[in-house]
Order: structure tokens, then sequence, then C-alpha cells
């Protein structure tokens, strides 16, 4: 059932070692940065899939066929529309996925990533539905370490705001935010959320999560509680 008429985007890279989670695997290796990118991205799509959005899309970077849990990615997957990423910096990939996106279906464009596998169904939801509130302009989430964790627009074309928009800073965030209200009439921020790009995000983030869900039980079989 189709709560919402918003499309869901999820801007996300195989989680390949070597490849997925650089700043994390500095700390527990290249295998098990890309596991724990895997199990992130899965719970991810789960919450996406359960939210009862009109259309869900992910916007994918990097060989899945030697990404960690290939086969069950593959299996989600099936319920996305997956398009490759384009664009040289983070900045330029992630206009053109909104823009992509937004070809796709028509309406707004609610986008997240994969470090921020405590997102619920409820919580995309709650925040697509007030994307879609009259007059609103856009909504953003920002992220704990200055970052941010979705942006969602009422047009996707406007994604272009973020062309220059600097990257992976401690100001990314700000930056964003106030950019983002240069751009749209009216913007509504939503809950703060933290990333995991290091290995001191693992529990606090997995302590966010129920028992069974796949990120939870990786940090728990492979890192101690602190």
């Amino acid at each position: 059932m189709i709560a919402v008429r918003c499309t869901v985007l999820v801007v996300a890279k195989a989680p390949v070692a070597g490849v997925a989670k650089t700043r994390l695997a500095a700390s527990v290796g290249p295998e098990a940065a890309a596991s724990l990118a895997a199990a992130a991205l899965l719970d991810t799509l789960d919450a996406v899939r359960c939210a009862g959005v009109g259309t869900r899309v992910v916007a994918l970077t990097g060989e899945l066929d030697r990404a960690h849990r290939s086969e069950e990615l593959r299996a989600m997957l099936e319920d996305f529309v997956v398009l490759p990423q384009r664009g040289a910096g983070l900045d330029q990939r992630l206009a053109a996925a909104h823009a992509d996106a937004g070809a796709v279906a028509d309406g707004p464009v609610l986008q997240i990533g994969m470090d921020t596998p405590q997102v619920t169904a409820e919580l995309l939801l709650d925040s697509a539905r007030r994307l879609t509130a009259p007059d609103v302009g856009g909504v953003l989430g920002l992220a704990s370490d200055g970052g941010w964790w979705a942006l969602g627009l009422s047009d996707p074309r406007q994604a272009s705001f973020l062309l220059g928009v600097p990257m992976s800073r401690s100001d990314t965030g700000a930056r964003t935010l106030a950019d983002l209200r240069r751009a749209v009439d009216i913007v509504i921020e939503l809950p703060v959320l933290t990333d995991v790009d290091t290995v001191d995000d693992l529990w606090p983030v997995a302590e966010l999560q129920p028992s069974d869900s796949r990120f939870r039980r990786a940090v728990e079989d492979g890192h101690p509680a602190p």
C-alpha cells in the first residue's frame, strides 16, 4: 500500500573490500569494513522497502559481483529501480542521482545514503510526509559529524544547488543547509542521526537497532562492546 507518493532514493556503493568504508577499514580491516557496509546497506534497503512510498530507486556505483553478500543484495534490489551513478565528484553524483530519480517518477525525491542503518521505515515515511506537505521545498537531515544523512526536494531538478558544495567535511551539513535555504522557499529539518564512518560509531548506531538487524549482528559478532 502506497502511503505517500514520493520517491526514496538510496545513493550507494557496492560493499567491496578495499573500496567500501575506507576510514572504517583503517581500524577494522578492509574485509570487516566491507562486511559492515553490506549489513548497513541491506538494513537501509529493508527500511525503504517497508516505508510505503511510491517509488524506490538505488543509484549504485561499484562492482556488485565482488561485493560482500552480493546474492542478498541482488535479491533485495529486485524491489528497486537501479540506476548507475554518473558524474565525477560526490556533489555531481548526488545532483545527477536526484535528477535521474526524478525522471523515473514525477514528484518529490527523498535521498539517503547507506551509512545510517538505524533508519526506520517509520522515520522515512514521516520524512516523506514532511517533504510532500504543501509549500515545502526541501527537507534536510543533518548528521552528528557535521554532514547530512537525508536530503529531500519537492522538485529534484533543484538538486543542482549541490554542485560546488564541499563534501565529507565538518561543515558540509551547514553549507548544504544554507545553500538549500537559498534554493527553495521552505525547508524542514529532519532529526539528527549518526553516520557510521569510524569504529567509534559502530556501537552507538548498533544499539539503536533491534537485536535481529543485520548491522547490529555484524557489530556484535566482530566488535566487542566498549
